[in-house]
């Protein structure tokens, strides 16, 4: 018996529809960037191959203009989009206003004290994350972008862009290794006082769990990583540390410490998991349960984008962190 179609062909669904020309004009928000990476933020969901194909073929003008990939555009200049299908998605759930305690602020760029648990962004998982939240609650800045990242279990001083130029000012100096971060760990254990630089390199990988690791490494198998150590206080079975990294790897801290074999406590990754359930209800620290990890940016130092004058700036422990220390 043959099948029974009603209101059309089963094979094959209607194609996104094709949308027509657009024309787009470079505000500050996009200045200085290429073309390419203008396009591919502008057009998302469309094939990355596709958004190449038609700067080559000369569909997307620069000011009436053919341009290549790496044309660098400025404010003003004039982008035509050829008609594209633009695939139809979801609109993801809206992320809320939240504003979150400001360190330091001007026009060029902003500090906030990042609270644990919190991601910067969203993504694998996670809706939306710190900077989803600020643009929705500063609806009216033109441009806001990380500077940089922190592990979503750390707190502490994260750094932020209200402009392009600043953006790119600040992220030179974070490859030029101008950039000084240092973050306050507590970790297990007695750390020698003359281990005072770790010099080990660090490679990536995804487990079969699909999470994101990173391992000590060979320097033939891993990137170079550089993190300085010195003893805050000693509490007997723990020590704080201040760590200061000049290299910035993905987990750098959190792996390095661990290799030494002073896992940061509270690390759900890297450390002593039995541990640090203990903490978590209360038993290793009588009288306080901790349930995060103890890694806090506490401090940061960089020249300013704009000024050239030299800003440091300081996160106070969080009250959790306090707390602990001052059971231990």
């Amino acid at each position: 018996m043959g099948k029974r179609i009603i209101g059309g062909s089963a094979s094959t669904p209607n194609p996104p529809p094709l949308a027509a020309v657009r024309h787009l004009t470079v505000d500050e928000g996009a200045a200085g960037q290429r073309l390419d990476n203008f396009l591919l933020r502008v057009l998302k969901g469309v094939p990355k191959t596709h958004v190449y194909r038609v700067i080559r073929s000369g569909e997307v003008r620069v000011n009436k203009g053919r341009a290549a990939a790496d044309t660098r555009l400025e404010i003003g200049d004039d982008v035509r989009l050829p008609p594209l299908r633009l695939p139809e998605r979801a609109a993801p759930p809206a992320a809320p206003g939240r504003e979150f305690p400001v360190l330091f602020e001007d026009e060029h760029l902003l500090a906030i004290d990042k609270p644990s648990g919190v991601a910067v962004h969203g993504g694998s998982g996670v809706s939306f994350g710190i900077i989803e939240q600020l643009r929705r609650a500063r609806a009216g800045q033109r441009f806001l972008e990380l500077v940089h990242r922190l592990d979503k279990e750390t707190s502490g001083i994260l750094l932020l862009a209200k402009k392009r130029s600043a953006l790119t000012g600040l992220q030179d100096q974070l490859r030029a290794r101008r950039m000084n971060k240092t973050y306050a760990a507590l970790v297990i254990g007695g750390w020698p006082a003359n281990r005072k630089v770790i010099d080990v390199a660090l490679h990536k990988f995804v487990d079969p769990q699909g999470e994101r690791r990173v391992r000590a490494a060979s320097d033939d198998d891993g990137r170079r990583s550089i993190t300085l150590v010195r003893v805050a206080q000693t509490f007997g079975a723990y020590t704080l540390l201040d760590v200061t990294i000049r290299t910035g790897r993905t987990h750098q801290i959190r792996v390095h410490l661990a290799h030494e074999g002073h896992p940061i406590v509270g690390d759900d990754k890297y450390g002593d998991f039995a541990l640090n359930k203990r903490f978590a209800r209360g038993e290793a620290a009588p009288g306080v349960r901790f349930d995060r990890m103890f890694l806090h940016a506490g401090r940061l130092a960089f020249d300013h984008p704009a000024s050239g004058e030299r800003i440091e700036l300081q996160a106070p422990l969080p009250p959790d962190c306090a707390t602990l220390l001052q059971h231990l």
